[in-house]
C-alpha cells in the first residue's frame, strides 16, 4: 500500500481539493478493512474453537520442510531492521508532504471511534462467557473441543478421558516449560542490566586519579601465581596456592569449557590435531569492557571485535609454538593472559595438554609420559581445583582422565566433574539412562564434589559466544533426559558450571592463603639467617642488580678508554700496523729489490711494489691493525677493572662475554680504507728526506728492522745446522744425522760466499755439482737439501751486508744531499718512506677513533648490555656462585612474601566489607 500510495504520488497532479478527498477515503477504507479482518479473526477463534485451529496450525508447521538453509543466503536482522527504519521515514514524510480536509478528517475519526467501542463491548462479551464456562469446568479446549480424524469408516467420536488426561498432562509440562523460558528470559535481561549497571560502575571508578585505582582481588592473585609459577616451575611444597586445573582427553572439549567460562573464543582450533601445547593460565575479573591481555604484553585484544578475535588466536597458537624447543611435542612454559568482561566469575584456570592414548609419528615419541606427569605435577598441588572434562559423545569406557584424576584426589574433594557434547551423547547414545549415571556419579569410580552436563557447540568453529549459549538453553529446555526431573535444573548449563567452580575457588582461597604467607614467612627467615652467616659484609645484591652494577663499570671504563692521549693512540697503532705489515714490507719489497745488486733496478721495484701494496693490501691491512688496536686497548683497560681491589669476580664472567661480543659486532667504517689510501699513496710516494732528523730516525729504523730479521734469520739456521761448539761442549748437545750433513753443505757454501760477497741469491748448476763433489757423501745428495741449508744462510749474509751499510749511512745524510754516494743508502730512503707512511697512518687511525670508532664502539657495548639484560637466560649462565643463588631467592622470596601479605589484606578487607 506504501509503494501504491507513493506511484499515486508520482503521477500527473490533480486538483488540490480532490486529492486531498481521495486520500482520506482511501485511510478510512484500510481502517475499516482492518479492523473487519480483526474481527472475524478474534470472533472465530474464541467462539469456534481457537485451540483446535492452534494445533492445526502445529501439525502444519512440523510438515513444513526445514528452511533454516535460508539463513545464510537473507541478510543479517541489523540490515532488516535499518531497512525498516527507513521505510517508516518515507512513508512518514510522504505522509507529511500533503494534509486531509478537516471535515473527511473529523469523520472518519468518528467512525473509527464508534468501531472501537463497538469491538471492545463484543469482546468483553466474549470474556465474560468463556468465564462462565470455566465455572462449569469446562475450561480446557482439548478436553470441550472434539478432534475429527478422517478414516475408513468415516468420523470417530472424541478421545477417551484417559486420552485426555494424559494429553493435559502434557499441556501442562509445556505451559511449565514456557513459564520457565519465560522467567529465564527476565532472568537473563536483569543480568544484563546488572553487568551493564557494574560497566558503569567500573567506569566510573577507573575514571578516578590513577593513584586511587587498586588492583581487584583476583589479579593481585593471579601475580602471586606468576611469581610462583617463575620462581618455582615444578610447584613443590611452598607453592600450594589454588589454581581451577582443566585436565581431560584430547578433544573432548575442556578448552571449549574454559571459552565458555570466559566468554569468548580465545583459543585456536586444531580440528583433531593437538593444539594445547603447553599450560595457559587464564585469569577471569570483572571490568567494563570484554578484553583479553598477556602478561608480557601491553597489548589489549577487543573481544568483541572478530579481527581482534583472531589475531589473539595466532598470538596464543605462535607462542606455544615458540614455546616447544628441542624436539619435544609439549612444554611446561606457562603462557599467562587475562580476560576482562562484564559479569565474569573471577577465578585463575590453568588449561593443560589434553591427555592422550597413541603418541603418532609427528610427536616426540615421550609425549604421552611428558602430558601425564604435567598433568599429574597441576593436580598434585593438595589445594588445586581439578575441573575434570569428560566428552559425553564417546564410550565411557574409553576415558583416560577419570583414573588419573581418581588416583590424584580418591575422595573427590577437589573434583569438579563436567559432562560435555551431551546433546551429541543424547542422539547416539542406545541408553541414554548411562547421562544420567554419570551425573549422579553412579557410573564412574571417581567420586566429584559436583556433575555438570554442559552443551559448548555445535560442531561449528566459527559459532559465536551467544550463538553457543542459546543452543545449549534450546537443548535442555527441549531435552527429554533433563525435562522429567531426573537431573537438577542446577547441574546444566556452563553459566551454572562457571558459578559452582568460581565459588569452590574463592573458598578454597580464604582457606589456604594465610598458611602459604606462613610459609614463604618462615623461608624468608631462613634464607636471612643463611646469608648473614656466609656473607656478612656483602650486600644482598641478585642478578639484575649485579647486572647493573656490571653495566655501570664497564661503562665507565668505556670513558677511560677517551683519556687516552694522542701520543699513546698513534705508538700503538704504529706499532700494531708495523707488526702487521713487517713481514710483507721485508719480503716481497726489501730482499727482491735489495738482492737484485743494482741501484737503479732497486728503486725501479722499489715504487712499482710499494705502488702496488697501496692500491691493494695496504688500505685494508691498515683498517685490520686499527681495530685490533682499539680492541686491545679496550681488553687491557677491561682487565686492569677485573684485577683492581674493587673488582667484583662474580662479575668477570659477564664482563668478558659483553665484550667478546662487542668486539665480533663492531666493524670498522667502509670509507676509512678510501680516505687512507689517499694520505699512504702521497706518504710513499715521497722519496725526499727533508732532515738530519729523519734521516738519523729512519736509520734507527732500519737498523732495528735488520737486526730483528738477522735474529729471526739465527734462529732458523741454529734448527737447521743444531747446536753449535759451545752448546756441545758445555751443555752436551749433540746434531743430528741430518744436521752433521747441513753442517758439512754449510763450510762448502761458506766458501763460495767468501769467494764472491756480492753472489747473487740463486746458486748456479756447477756451484751445486762442485759441493756434491766435495762431499763425496755415499748416498746421492738431493739438491732440495742445498737449497735448503743456502737460503738462510745466503738471507743472514745479505742482512749482515745490510746492516753494515746502514751503520756507514748514519753520518751519510751530507753526502746525500749533495747527490754523493746516494746509491749506497738507497734502503735507508726505503725505510723512511716506510716511516712516514706509518706516522700518518697511525695519525689518521687515532683520529678515527677519537672523532668515530670510539662513540660506534660505545654504543654496540650499550646495544648488547641492553640485550644480555632482557635475556634472563643469559644473566643466568654469566653470574653463577651461591652467593647469587642465595641473593635471587631471598628476593624472589621477599616479593612473594609481601604479594601475599597484601593479598591476605585485601581479602580479609573484602570480608569485612
Amino acid at each position: 500500500m506504501l509503494m501504491l500510495s507513493r506511484k499515486r504520488l508520482l503521477a500527473p497532479p490533480a486538483a488540490p481539493h480532490v486529492h486531498q478527498q481521495r486520500g482520506a477515503a482511501m485511510l478510512i477504507g484500510r481502517l475499516l478493512r482492518g479492523a473487519l479482518k480483526i474481527r472475524y479473526i478474534v470472533l472465530g477463534g474464541a467462539l469456534g474453537g481457537g485451540m483446535t485451529l492452534q494445533k492445526s496450525y502445529e501439525e502444519w508447521k512440523e510438515k513444513l520442510p526445514d528452511m533454516k538453509w535460508l539463513e545464510q543466503y537473507m541478510p543479517p536482522p541489523e540490515k532488516i531492521d535499518a531497512f525498516r527504519e527507513n521505510m517508516i521515514k518515507l512513508s512518514s514524510n510522504l505522509r507529511d508532504s500533503f494534509e486531509i480536509n478537516p471535515k473527511l478528517k473529523q469523520l472518519g475519526e468518528q467512525n473509527y471511534q464508534n468501531f472501537q467501542d463497538w469491538f471492545d463491548r463484543r469482546l468483553n462479551d466474549a470474556i465474560e462467557a468463556t468465564a462462565k464456562e470455566d465455572e462449569n469446568g469446562f475450561s480446557d479446549n482439548f478436553l470441550r473441543i472434539p478432534v475429527a480424524k478422517n478414516n475408513s469408516q468415516g468420523n470417530t467420536p472424541a478421545a477417551a478421558p484417559t486420552e485426555n488426561l494424559t494429553t493435559r498432562l502434557e499441556r501442562m509440562q509445556d505451559e511449565l516449560m514456557q513459564n520457565q523460558l519465560k522467567y529465564q528470559k527476565q532472568v537473563d535481561r536483569l543480568e544484563k542490566e546488572n553487568r551493564e549497571l557494574r560497566r558503569q560502575l567500573l567506569l566510573r571508578k577507573t575514571g578516578a586519579p590513577p593513584k586511587k585505582v587498586k588492583k581487584s582481588l583476583i589479579d593481585m592473585y593471579s601475580e602471586v601465581l606468576d611469581e610462583l609459577s617463575e620462581f618455582d616451575s615444578n610447584y613443590n611444597t611452598q607453592d600450594h596456592l589454588p589454581r581451577v586445573v582443566v585436565v581431560g582427553d584430547q578433544s573432548s572439549g575442556k578448552t571449549s569449557v574454559l571459552e565458555m567460562i570466559a566468554q569468548a573464543r580465545i583459543f585456536p582450533r586444531g580440528a583433531g590435531e593437538m593444539m594445547t601445547r603447553s599450560p595457559v593460565k587464564v585469569t577471569l575479573s570483572e571490568g567494563p569492557y570484554h578484553v583479553a591481555q598477556f602478561k608480557d604484553s601491553n597489548r589489549e585484544f577487543d573481544l568483541t571485535k572478530e579481527q581482534d578475535l583472531a589475531e589473539l588466536r595466532r598470538e596464543v597458537e605462535l607462542r606455544m609454538k615458540n614455546s616447544v624447543r628441542g624436539g619435544h611435542t609439549v612444554s611446561h612454559d606457562v603462557i599467562s593472559m587475562s580476560v576482562k568482561g562484564p559479569g565474569l566469575q573471577r577465578m585463575v584456570l590453568v588449561d593443560l595438554p589434553g591427555i592422550i592414548s597413541t603418541v603418532t609419528q609427528d610427536m616426540e615419541r615421550h609425549t604421552k609420559d611428558a602430558i601425564k606427569n604435567m598433568s599429574q605435577l597441576y593436580m598434585g598441588n593438595p589445594n588445586a581445583i581439578i575441573l575434570c572434562i569428560q566428552d559425553g559423545s564417546v564410550d565411557a569406557e574409553r576415558s583416560n582422565v577419570t583414573d588419573l584424576v581418581s588416583q590424584v584426589d580418591p575422595q573427590g574433594r577437589r573434583t569438579i566433574f563436567v559432562l560435555t557434547k551431551v546433546d551429541m551423547a543424547e542422539d547416539n547414545l542406545a541408553n541414554p539412562d548411562r547421562i544420567q549415571k554419570i551425573l549422579s556419579g553412579r557410573l564412574f569410580p571417581m567420586k566429584a564434589l559436583g556433575y555438570f552436563a554442559v552443551v559448548t557447540g555445535r560442531g561449528r568453529k566459527d559459532d559465536s559466544i551467544q550463538t553457543i549459549k542459546e543452543h545449549e538453553e534450546q537443548f535442555f529446555r527441549k531435552s527429554k533426559l533433563f525435562k522429567d526431573g531426573r537431573i537438577m535444573s542446577a547441574q546444566v548449563t556452563t553459566r551454572n558450571l562457571s558459578l559452582a567452580v568460581s565459588e569452590c575457588f574463592w573458598k578454597m582461597v580464604r582457606e589456604t592463603v594465610e598458611q602459604q604467607a606462613d610459609a614463604f614467612k618462615a623461608s624468608r627467615f631462613n634464607l636471612e639467617t643463611e646469608w648473614k652467616n656466609n656473607f656478612p659484609r656483602q650486600r644482598e645484591l641478585d642478578r639484575d642488580e649485579l647486572f647493573e652494577k656490571a653495566r655501570g663499570e664497564i661503562l665507565d671504563e668505556m670513558v677511560n678508554l677517551s683519556q687516552v692521549s694522542a701520543k699513546q693512540w698513534e705508538d700503538l697503532f704504529m706499532q700494531r700496523l708495523w707488526d702487521k705489515v713487517s713481514n710483507y714490507v721485508f719480503e716481497r719489497i726489501y730482499l727482491p729489490a735489495g738482492q737484485s745488486g743494482n741501484s737503479g733496478q732497486f728503486n725501479t721495484m722499489v715504487d712499482i711494489k710499494l705502488r702496488e701494496w697501496a692500491d691493494l693490501q695496504l688500505p685494508m691491512g691498515s683498517v685490520e691493525a686499527g681495530w685490533d688496536g682499539l680492541h686491545k686497548e679496550l681488553q687491557a683497560f677491561m682487565k686492569k677493572s677485573s684485577v683492581s681491589k674493587d673488582s667484583d669476580e662474580v662479575l668477570n664472567n659477564l664482563k668478558e662475554a659483553v665484550l667478546l661480543e662487542t668486539l665480533q659486532k663492531h666493524v670498522w667504517e667502509d670509507k676509512a680504507a678510501d680516505m687512507l689510501r689517499v694520505i699512504q699513496l702521497n706518504a710513499l710516494e715521497d722519496r725526499a728526506v727533508h732532515d738530519k732528523q729523519h734521516w738519523d730516525s729512519a736509520v734507527k729504523f732500519l737498523e732495528q728492522c735488520l737486526k730483528d730479521r738477522l735474529t729471526e734469520t739465527e734462529a732458523h739456521l741454529h734448527d737447521l745446522l743444531g747446536p753449535t761448539t759451545k752448546e756441545k761442549w758445555m751443555y752436551w748437545q749433540y746434531a743430528t744425522p741430518e744436521q752433521q750433513l747441513k753442517n758439512s753443505i754449510r763450510n762448502e757454501l761458506d766458501k763460495i760466499l767468501y769467494k764472491d760477497p756480492t753472489h747473487r741469491p740463486k746458486l748456479k748448476a756447477d756451484e751445486i755439482t762442485t759441493i756434491k763433489g766435495n762431499l763425496q757423501t755415499e748416498q746421492e745428495l738431493p739438491d732440495e737439501v742445498i737449497h735448503e741449508t743456502w737460503d738462510p744462510l745466503y738471507r743472514r749474509h745479505f742482512l749482515r751486508n745490510s746492516l753494515q751499510r746502514a751503520f756507514q749511512c748514519r753520518k751519510g745524510y751530507w753526502m746525500y744531499q749533495q747527490g754523493m754516494a746516494a746509491d749506497e743508502c738507497n734502503d735507508v730512503v726505503l725505510f723512511w718512506r716506510i716511516q712516514q707512511m706509518l706516522k700518518v697512518t697511525s695519525k689518521a687511525l687515532r683520529q678515527q677513533v677519537v672523532n668515530r670508532e670510539a662513540r660506534r664502539l660505545d654504543k654496540e657495548i650499550k646495544d648488547v648490555l641492553e640485550d644480555f639484560g632482557q635475556d634472563r637466560a643469559k644473566k643466568e649462565q654469566l653470574l653463577t656462585g651461591r652467593r647469587v643463588q642465595l641473593a635471587e631467592k631471598l628476593k624472589r622470596v621477599r616479593h612473594i612474601q609481601e604479594k601475599l601479605e597484601e593479598f591476605v589484606q585485601a581479602l580479609n578487607k573484602e570480608k569485612a566489607n
